[in-house]
């Protein structure tokens, strides 16, 4: 039986291994992944993302908690700044959620960015496939925390939770974040502590104002605070809802459409990418030195490579 089979029949520790083969996109994680495609679309995919100090790992160990009360089992892949020395995640987000490890319904993965911006890990998308297809009834990402820049997540889930802390500035540094215009769901965090009435009308005021309100989805602005559970089974609630609200109109058909195209054009770039990099190491090393000692410009070298490239059958180029 292969590490896919083990999974598909529960194998907690078939689905740790095929994890790390798959966060180091190997040949048998890629396969693994073949396998197990079919049998996704099944968790509610939920992205929770927001600001450095936030208190995302805390609110997530309290959302388990509360989604576990409820007989669903949680997975959460945490994504964690790299180490500069190791290459791996440096926070560590399953200590703080130690006290999970036991529970056979919960699976959390710490994942390092390796540098990639955008909040996420570059193997973040088949991570959710693998817990997705392990049977997970609610699959949970938890993004870096680089603040206004973490928009990638919004093109890998179905429910997207933005957490705000107080003090988390004024309404032109919230108009700043990107994020007001994907997050379907939005929190202060920490809200015992001053300024988070400020924070909250502030949040729903943009909100309210903004094109968000369409189809019959207002996203809700909540008060929680993660170390007392206050506010968590209101949040738990809104997600919930949100899934319920995906479930009409075709909404989650066309929000899984999103998903798939954002992953190809991901893979895509990936690829060309590497492609492009073999090229310069393989032939085109004169170009680099050429540009480097200033007899020609990025652009113009750029253009040849691309031209030979082409000739040698870039994609798009095949029938040549």
């Amino acid at each position: 039986m292969g590490l896919a089979d083990e999974v598909l029949a529960g194998n907690l520790r078939a689905l740790a291994r095929l994890a790390t083969h798959i966060e180091n996109d190997d040949e048998i994680g890629r396969a693994g992944l073949n396998k197990l495609y079919p049998h996704t679309e099944n968790a509610h995919l939920v992205g929770i993302t927001g600001p450095p100090g936030a208190g995302k790992s805390t609110l997530i160990n309290a959302l388990i908690g509360e989604l576990r009360g409820r007989q669903q089992r949680v997975a959460v892949v945490a994504v964690d700044p790299t180490s500069p020395l190791s290459g791996g995640a440096t926070l560590g987000d399953r200590i703080r959620m130690l006290e999970r490890q036991s529970d056979p319904g919960v699976f959390i993965r710490s994942m390092a960015s390796r540098g990639r911006s955008g909040g996420l890990a570059p193997a973040t998308a088949g991570m959710v496939h693998l817990l997705d297809a392990a049977g997970f009834d609610v699959v949970v990402v938890e993004t870096v925390g680089v603040g206004q820049e973490e928009i990638d997540v919004a093109r890998l889930v179905e429910t997207v939770v933005l957490l705000q802390m107080p003090a988390s500035g004024d309404g032109v540094q919230l108009l700043k974040a990107g994020l007001l215009e994907f997050a379907d769901v939005y929190a202060v965090n920490k809200a015992d502590l001053p300024g988070a009435e400020e924070t909250l009308r502030g949040l729903r005021t943009m909100v309210g104002s903004s094109a968000r309100q369409h189809r019959g989805w207002a996203p809700p602005v909540l008060r929680c605070v993660a170390t007392s559970g206050d506010g968590v089974r209101e949040l738990a609630e809104a997600i919930g809802a949100h899934f319920d609200y995906l479930q009409g109109d075709q909404r989650r058909d066309e929000r899984r459409r999103a998903i798939a195209e954002a992953e190809i054009a991901y893979r895509v770039n990936q690829a060309v990418l590497q492609r492009l990099g073999a090229t310069i190491r393989r032939t085109e090393r004169d170009l680099v030195e050429a540009v480097a000692g200033r007899r020609l410009t990025a652009f113009e070298a750029a253009d040849r490579l691309l031209a030979h490239w082409g000739d040698s059958g870039c994609p798009g180029n095949q029938s040549r």
